[in-house]
């Protein structure tokens, strides 16, 4: 005998309230999204998954890289200001004692799907407090939930923009030319700007922002893309699958989405830029990202302790600046946009470190709290989609 939709519903709120784990759709097909799709346009249904997927993706490498920036920040703090007494702070979470002049202040300009999970993640996963993540958004009277946590959510891209660190665009590209209008006498040089609007490449974005300090991520689909990113599965919950993580690693072609790995070279050079905006010594930078890829609890690297990677300044400036270039004198601004379009001398070491291609794969999916195996290790995949 068939339940009613009544029936149905009140089923589904008892399976809830007894927490038990099962996939609630699992034998209710009507309920299915699939159950309203013409035969002729199933076809179509892989288009769920590589929506997922790229949204898995973003999110994952928007998190691991203010991991990364957070990670920086501590270290200088520390370093700058010795009598002010913190925990000892991993790439896996933020120090317990951080002051609030100290920690990273993230804004999201866009309050759509993109932009809450991508709030969700960088609040769980970061973790982010509260009060040092913004949204700004032309309906903030939908975002109730984040407003509950303590989160400012408000339309003020101005504002946002003068107190972030980093700012997420999550807007239509309809939106983004009116946007950049208005925020672009209001950005700080030192203020990383990451564009998910994948219609605006990134040259245009430095023409539209007046700003060169600019990441854009840029993915490609593979026409067999694997079934394993799901479609309803949570951002958070999927990127604790050690599948899923290894999939939407930068140097990994499994999943059928690969990132152009020319994002990954200008995430480097954004934490130069960081740190510049500092005024760290780069001597000091160079002694930080050492230390972070040389972490001893990275357990499944401990074979080669006996030769740390190391990064000098030739990795990342030509040799000739390198050799001028005094201890106590920090970095100069790059360029990102050049950063991501041409080739820089850290193309080459990206290109010809192994040691740096295994060490990067364990510390992005130890930061998510997941430890490989050398059996898990994905294939590494050094090729680089198209501009």
């Amino acid at each position: 005998m068939r339940r009613t939709e009544d029936q149905n519903h009140l089923f589904l709120s008892l399976v809830v309230d007894a927490g038990l784990e099962m996939d609630l759709l699992e034998d209710l097909e009507t309920l299915k999204f699939e159950s309203g799709i013409h035969e002729e346009d199933h076809s179509w249904l892989y288009l769920l998954g590589r929506s997922h997927g790229l949204m898995i993706k973003a999110c994952a490498h928007a998190t691991f890289f203010c991991k990364l920036l957070h990670n920086l920040r501590e270290s200088f703090s520390r370093k700058s200001v010795p009598e002010k007494r913190t925990s000892k702070c991993h790439l896996t979470g933020l120090c317990e004692e951080a002051q609030d002049d100290d920690a990273l202040k993230v804004g999201i300009i866009g309050g759509g799907h993109l932009g809450k999970q991508l709030a969700r993640t960088l609040l769980q996963l970061v973790p982010i407090p509260a009060e040092n993540l913004q949204i700004s958004t032309r309906r903030p009277e939908t975002l109730d939930e984040f407003k509950k946590l303590g989160i400012q959510c408000f339309y003020q891209n101005t504002s946002l923009v003068e107190w972030a660190n980093v700012v997420f665009l999550c807007c239509l590209p309809s939106q983004l030319p009116n946007i950049c209008v208005e925020i672009q006498t209001r950005l700080g040089k030192d203020c990383i700007v990451y564009s998910f609007v994948s219609a605006i490449p990134v040259s245009r974005l430095k023409l539209l922002l007046n700003h060169t300090n600019i990441l854009r991520p840029q993915y490609q689909c593979a026409e067999d893309l694997a079934h394993i990113w799901g479609a309803n599965k949570e951002i958070t919950t999927a990127l604790q699958d050690p599948a899923i993580l290894q999939a939407t690693c930068p140097y990994s072609p499994a999943g059928g989405i690969s990132l152009n790995i020319k994002w990954l070279e200008g995430m480097f050079y954004a934490l130069l830029n960081f740190c510049t905006a500092k005024d760290m010594p780069h001597s000091q930078v160079l002694q930080h990202l050492s230390e972070l890829f040389s972490s001893q609890h990275l357990e499944a690297c401990k074979e080669d302790e006996a030769a740390p990677l190391k990064f000098q300044a030739q990795d990342f400036v030509s040799k000739i600046y390198a050799k001028n270039l005094s201890q106590k004198r920090p970095f100069p601004l790059f360029d990102l946009t050049t950063v991501q379009l041409k080739e820089t001398p850290f193309s080459q070491y990206l290109s010809n470190s192994t040691t740096f291609q295994d060490r990067f794969i364990h510390l992005y999916c130890d930061s998510f709290g997941i430890s490989l195996t050398k059996e898990q290790e994905p294939e590494v995949s050094t090729g680089s989609p198209s501009q």
